[in-house]
């Protein structure tokens, strides 16, 4: 498979069991159905995303991405809990790719975002 943000190749990294393709030049990460949601939750896995984050951030303005694996246009989609972050989305295999630096960001809350998802549940149980 090729990244389809450069076309150069993946190489296949693995973390807990757990394997995802990371392009050897520019380092965007791909997941598979779920890797994404099973790594996010393991303590350490944002050790894989070793991108710039500068360079990852060029490549998030390329809205046009194939899927790696099923040749269809992805969709661009934000985090549902940190809106600055933007990934493509597979509709068909529902594989999502992360430019460099955006899976770190994602593991990592930082304070406010935590207050603010606090904030958004207690409105949600009032």
């Amino acid at each position: 498979m090729n990244c389809p943000k450069c076309g150069s190749p993946f190489e296949a990294i693995e973390f807990n069991e757990v394997v995802v393709d990371r392009c050897t030049n520019c380092r965007g990460l791909w997941f598979d159905m779920l890797e994404k949601e099973d790594l996010l939750k393991m303590e350490g896995a944002e050790s894989i995303d070793i991108g710039d984050p500068e360079e990852g951030a060029r490549f998030d303005s390329f809205r046009n991405a194939q899927c790696p694996k099923c040749r269809i246009r992805m969709v661009h989609m934000a985090d549902k809990d940190q809106f600055h972050i933007h990934y493509e989305c597979c509709p068909r295999c529902f594989g999502c790719y992360l430019d460099a630096g955006e899976f770190k960001d994602l593991k990592e809350l930082t304070l406010v975002e935590r207050f603010t998802q606090m904030l958004d549940t207690l409105r949600k149980n009032l």
